[in-house]
């Protein structure tokens, strides 16, 4: 009896387990997609005044050709921007390297191959270029050698076109808005049929206007046309060199030295009162190309002057008008300096320098950017204020607070002449940093942009059973389990008791 039992047992499990087996086999899977893993890529937005590094991210199967693009980290470069290093070998390569060390680790390392690497210098080395044209290509050969030593995908190093610095920034304005692509309730992305939105960049060499229009642009330099998730969009999109934050004050700088004449002082109706600075002729102001038309034909560039503010609102305004000429258009209507414009239309983000402006303009004065008449109000405030008031109200330095008043005045003339934004259309403006958790700049349209060359992967498929078997399946593994511990127990415990008869 006993050995048949343990003949029957030992059957018994396997034919459990052969059961089991054919259950796994025959029942229904279903098909499940796998999340998609992610492609990376990095765009370095060598500016004027510095260099960002920016790395994004987006599941490696798109949408509509376009990756759903997040921002994965950034990284500030150290120092001025590539352009400051004409002259300096090898400065411009090196200041970027603890940022494209920190990619490195950044990004899982099989994905490194496929990670595109973008440089795009804005218009420091535009202008830099013009200066010299040989330093401005040794200096991108430089970095472009520097990028190829790591293991990405290197795609270029080029000084980007101010026109389409402007669409860029429009794309990463409206992008982060979910203008373009929306993740719905029903789990896919959706286009939200939503108006898209202008965009206004103030950098420190150049500003940039571009916005979506129907009318006719009488230049077609001034048209752009981009694809992105499956839509086409038709921009207007400007940039002004020498009208970005830092080359503007130099330009003032020049005025009004050249008008009163070179001598060891001069009066800036723009700086708070009796605030005064040194600054060198050439270093300082006249060695720029944003400069050359104020040059005196005689000038020592070593020689140093005293600038002294006056604090005087409308002698500030006036001077900073007549750096902007609103006349000679050749077009039935122009923004500045011959420029055709269309009207503007809908809304705007204003980001870069604009955000700071409005920042400042609300610390200090607490009215906010929403009409011509508020605007003005609170500029004159502005330049009524001593520096001391300044420093106090923003908890700032003197050197970030002495050009508040004149930047912003120079943002009121450039919103209200120049784009000819009114008592209607400023208040449709957003003034912003981020958005969405990204920084808002020219990088993630263009990375946008790039990711439209990345072919798509597929998603991954596994089989999946119902969970209503599976349960079932885990079940009679568990009773099988369950079933052997309990019989060989009891097969040990009878093993005892025998010996124990037997003794």
């Amino acid at each position: 009896m006993a050995l048949r039992c343990s003949r029957t047992i030992p059957a018994l499990g396997l034919l459990t387990l052969a059961i089991v087996g054919i259950l796994l086999v025959v029942l229904p899977a279903r098909e499940r997609e796998t999340p998609p893993e992610h492609m990376y890529g990095i765009v370095l937005d060598a500016g004027s005044s510095h260099t960002s590094m920016y790395t994004y991210k987006w599941p490696a199967d798109k949408q509509n050709d376009t990756g759903i693009v997040i921002q994965h980290n950034e990284c500030h470069v150290e120092g001025g921007g590539i352009s400051s290093y004409a002259g300096f070998p090898g400065g411009a390569a090196k200041s970027l390297e603890i940022c494209l060390e920190r990619a490195v680790k950044d990004i899982p390392k099989y994905r490194h191959h496929q990670t595109s690497l973008y440089l795009g210098a804005t218009a420091g080395m535009r202008l830099l270029n013009i200066i010299n044209a040989t330093e401005s290509q040794r200096v991108l050969k430089e970095v472009e050698n520097k990028l190829r030593s790591y293991p990405f995908k290197f795609k270029n190093a080029t000084i980007l076109g101010g026109q389409e610095e402007g669409a860029y920034g429009w794309v990463t304005v409206n992008y982060l808005l979910e203008n373009f692509v929306k993740f719905g309730f029903v789990g896919r992305w959706l286009n939200p049929g939503r108006e898209t939105v202008g965009a206004l960049d103030l950098g420190g060499a150049s500003t940039q206007i571009a916005f979506e229009t129907s009318e006719k642009v009488e230049d077609k330099d001034n048209v752009m046309e981009l694809k992105l998730y499956g839509q086409t969009y038709r921009l207007y999109t400007q940039s002004f060199l020498c009208y970005g934050q830092d080359q503007f004050l130099r330009k003032l700088l020049a005025h009004l030295i050249t008008t009163a004449g070179v001598k060891p002082q001069v009066a800036h109706p723009c700086y708070p009162q009796q605030f005064n600075v040194s600054i060198t002729l050439g270093k300082d102001v006249f060695n720029s190309p944003c400069t050359k038309s104020y040059r005196p034909a005689q000038y020592d560039p070593q020689m140093t002057i005293s600038v002294v503010g006056t604090g005087d609102y409308q002698s500030c305004l006036d001077n900073i008008k007549k750096l902007f000429s609103f006349d000679n258009c050749s077009y039935s209507k122009c923004s500045f300096n011959g420029v055709f414009q269309p009207n503007v239309r809908g809304s705007f983000m204003a980001f870069s320098a604009f955000f700071f402006t409005s920042n400042y303009i609300k610390l200090l004065t607490n009215i906010p950017v929403t009409s011509p008449s508020r605007l003005k109000e609170a500029n004159r405030l502005i330049c009524n204020m001593t520096m001391a008031e300044m420093t106090q109200k923003t908890k700032q330095k003197e050197k970030h607070m002495k050009n508040t008043c004149a930047v912003s005045n120079f943002v009121q003339v450039l919103l209200l002449q120049g784009y000819s934004f009114d008592e209607h259309s400023l208040p449709s403006i957003s003034f912003q940093k981020k958005a969405g958790g990204a920084s808002v700049g020219w990088a993630l349209g263009c990375m946008l942009t790039l990711s439209n060359l990345v072919p798509a992967e597929s998603l991954g498929m596994r089989k999946a059973l119902p969970p209503g078997p599976w349960a079932g399946i885990l079940f009679l593994f568990i009773t099988l389990l369950l079933g052997a511990l309990g019989y060989l127990l009891m097969m040990i415990y009878r093993n005892a008791r025998f010996k124990e008869g037997m003794v």
